[in-house]
């Protein structure tokens, strides 16, 4: 009896480490290789004024910090924006929540400031006014925010062969991540971003699905038509938790 036991429970204890078998991110890419071109500007521009019609857009300004629990506040976030000083993640914000307080030293600093347009139409008093990204006034401590940098980031539109990874380096900025996993049975799957942050997802160079840590639904269904026995590749386009290192598959959708 005992030894049934035994070899139940080494039985169960194999089935959960495959069903935990994670896929490590073993490469990054930089995000300076889908750069478009760089509008300057004195003051923030939203999207329209600078021909992008939806995806992603960095604004960078130099700031000047002058407290040690320094208050960002944007006017405008259309839809979502993840903060940046220099290169450590200070959090996110939506139009919903325009305020954020800075973790980080007096002195003066890189203000990184990456907005996505989910595409949604803005509903409510607003609902005349379309305008996407970033737009009115950005202030630190109450003080004005002048002189922008204003980049497309062409995540979209890219072809992820031509992306060039390097081995994997603690790099905090948002940017891409690939990785390599193996298949025996090619199968309908769900791809668990629970832990992610905010990005976008491509298996064996196909687009696959966004995700984002706010929503309900944390994963993404995979068809078995873009998967292939034995060796596959996955890249991960990822905007705020960049410390995320690895993913998993699962056999139903996962919900917050």
């Amino acid at each position: 009896m005992r030894r049934r036991i035994f070899l139940m429970t080494g039985l169960v204890f194999s089935c959960i480490f495959i069903y935990a078998q994670q896929i490590k991110m073993s490469a990054t890419a930089g995000l300076d290789q889908i750069y478009g071109s760089t509008v300057i500007s004195e003051n923030l521009l939203p999207f329209n004024e600078i021909d992008v019609e939806f995806g992603y857009v960095l604004y960078e300004a130099q700031i000047s910090v002058e407290s040690e629990d320094a208050v960002l506040e944007l006017e405008n976030v259309r839809d979502f924006a993840a903060v940046y000083v220099d290169t450590i993640v200070q959090g996110s914000i939506t139009n919903d929540e325009r305020k954020i307080t800075l973790n980080t030293a007096q002195g003066k600093h890189l203000l990184r400031i990456y907005v996505e347009n989910i595409g949604r139409i803005t509903y409510g008093p607003e609902i005349l006014d379309n305008s996407k990204g970033l737009f009115g006034r950005v202030t630190v401590d109450g003080e004005e925010v002048v002189g922008w940098k204003i980049t497309p980031l062409k995540v979209r539109d890219l072809q992820i062969e031509d992306l060039k990874f390097h081995s994997k380096k603690s790099n905090a900025l948002p940017g891409f991540h690939k990785g390599f996993f193996n298949v025996s049975d090619v199968k309908d799957t769900y791809l668990n971003m629970a832990g992610w942050g905010m990005g976008e997802v491509w298996i064996n160079g196909q687009y696959i699905g966004s995700y984002w840590e706010k929503e309900k639904l944390q994963s993404i269904q995979v068809v078995a038509d873009i998967l292939r026995k034995d060796k596959n590749e996955i890249v991960i386009f990822e905007l705020k938790n960049n410390s995320q290192n690895t993913v998993g598959f699962a056999d139903e959708p996962v919900f917050n």
